[in-house]
C-alpha cells in the first residue's frame, strides 16, 4: 500500500481557487432588461388615454343628469343644465355644491341644445348632446334619453 504524502497528488500543487460568489455582468444585464420591459408594459397599461377620459366624462355627466332629474321630481322645482365656458351649470337645484367643471379640460359639447330640461315632470322631452375631446380627435360620445328611460352613453355617429 502506497501512501502518498500530502500535496503529492497530481494537480494538488496548484491552488484551488474557490468560485467567486456573485453575479456575472451578463446575468445583471438580463435582469435589468427584464425589469425595463416589465415597467414599460405596466406604464402603457396604466396610461389614461383621451378616449378613456372622454368616456369617463360622459358617464359622469349622464349620472349627474339622472341625479338632477330625480331631485327635480322630488322637489317639484324645474331643473335645467347648460354648458358654459370651461364647464357647465345646473339651474334650479338648491345649494351651489353641484359640479360645474369637466374632469378633463379638453372636453367640449360638440352638438346639442343650449339647455337640457331635466324635470320636474316624470316624462321629459327626448334630449341628446354630443361630447368631444381635444385629446381624442375623431371620437365623440352621445348622451341621450327618450324622455322616459335614463340617459345613456353611446358612440356618436
Amino acid at each position: 500500500m502506497r501512501t502518498s504524502a500530502p500535496g503529492s497528488e497530481p494537480g494538488a500543487g496548484a491552488a484551488r481557487r474557490p468560485r467567486a460568489a456573485g453575479f456575472t455582468l451578463i446575468e445583471l444585464l438580463v435582469v435589468v432588461a427584464i425589469v425595463a420591459i416589465a415597467t414599460a408594459g405596466v406604464a402603457f397599461a396604466l396610461r389614461d388615454s383621451g378616449s378613456t377620459r372622454l368616456g369617463r366624462e360622459a358617464d359622469r355627466l349622464s349620472a349627474l343628469f339622472e341625479a338632477a332629474r330625480a331631485q327635480s321630481r322630488a322637489s317639484g322645482v324645474p331643473v335645467a343644465w347648460q354648458p358654459v365656458a370651461g364647464g357647465f351649470r345646473f339651474t334650479g337645484l338648491p345649494g351651489g355644491d353641484q359640479p360645474q367643471r369637466w374632469l378633463d379640460e379638453a372636453t367640449v359639447v360638440a352638438a346639442g341644445p343650449a339647455r337640457i330640461v331635466l324635470g320636474p315632470e316624470p316624462v321629459i322631452a327626448p334630449q341628446a348632446l354630443v361630447l368631444a375631446s381635444g385629446t381624442a380627435p375623431g371620437r365623440s360620445l352621445r348622451i341621450a334619453t327618450d324622455g322616459v328611460r335614463p340617459f345613456t352613453v353611446e358612440a356618436a355617429p
